[in-house]
């Protein structure tokens, strides 16, 4: 069986869905068969994503949403549960980025903006999913970023937010033991979406269009990445980081720690 078969009628949460990982992650679920509720800002860039898996042969429903807001995560759950039935793979993928060193940061509230979404956004969605989970024995999938293992230069609050998920979903995963709920973290590196254009810069402003400091056409596709982990939670894997120089990196970070600083601030001064 594939990994996309293995998601056929499994209702499926994703949040961050308008665009990016969250969006093509919903499409290739959609053409496995997937039931999909669909999560972001956006309302209408979110029905768009939404009608696309529809066409794909999956059933798709689009429920605005804004992560940081706790009564908007439980209503998310509500509907999707009322609409489809159940519950069976919840996707924490709604993320902000931001770009800026930290002595350069004139306003703090990027650090609150960036943690409410990225940090307790997942807190939010997963704590009303999981009974829900847990009748389904079902699956919990964690969208952090290899900030998420090791600190980068200028991303201070986004690698705080990504360890902060990391530690949660850790523990949910040794508590969850015995309840057949599983949890999968991601781990990816670079990948070629927008959310570095959205991404607040030192002023808390986004830094916009043709302002990435990546260079895009040299990182993982979108769609490699959601093929990844669709794979990785279709196996119920622990964790998936995607690439090989952060596998490396995380050996090494064990014994020469001061060569990850060093290869850290170099993949961020390359942009790739």
């Amino acid at each position: 069986m594939s990994d996309r078969a293995a998601f056929r009628d499994n209702v499926v949460v994703v949040t961050g869905a308008s665009a990016g990982i969250g969006a093509e992650l919903a499409r290739q679920l959609a053409a496995g068969g997937a039931w999909l509720a669909l999560a972001a800002r956006d309302a209408d860039r979110l029905e768009a994503v939404a009608a696309e898996c529809r066409s794909l042969g999956g059933r798709a429903l689009a429920i605005p949403t804004d992560v940081a807001e706790e009564a908007q995560c439980r209503a998310l759950v509500e509907r999707a549960v009322a609409e489809f039935g159940r519950l069976d793979t919840l996707v924490n993928n709604a993320g902000i980025g931001m770009w800026a060193r930290f002595d350069e940061i004139t306003d703090l509230a990027v650090f609150e903006r960036v943690m409410r979404v990225n940090y307790l956004g997942s807190v939010y969605c997963t704590h009303h999913a999981l009974p829900h989970l847990k009748r389904s024995r079902g699956r919990i999938v964690g969208v952090s970023s290899l900030t998420g293992k090791t600190g980068v230069p200028t991303r201070s609050a986004y690698a705080a937010s990504k360890h902060a998920m990391a530690g949660l979903f850790d523990s949910l995963r040794i508590e969850l033991d015995g309840t057949g709920v599983t949890v999968t973290m991601i781990y990816p590196g670079f990948v070629a979406t927008e959310i570095r254009e959205r991404a607040l810069g030192p002023d808390g402003t986004p830094l916009g269009a043709g302002n990435s400091p990546v260079r895009e056409r040299e990182v993982m596709t979108v769609e490699e990445c959601a093929r990844r982990i669709v794979a990785a939670a279709a196996a119920r894997r622990r964790e998936e980081v995607m690439t090989a120089r952060a596998r490396v990196g995380m050996w090494l970070k064990l014994v020469a720690p001061g060569a990850v600083d060093r290869i850290a601030r170099r993949a961020i001064e390359r942009g790739k």
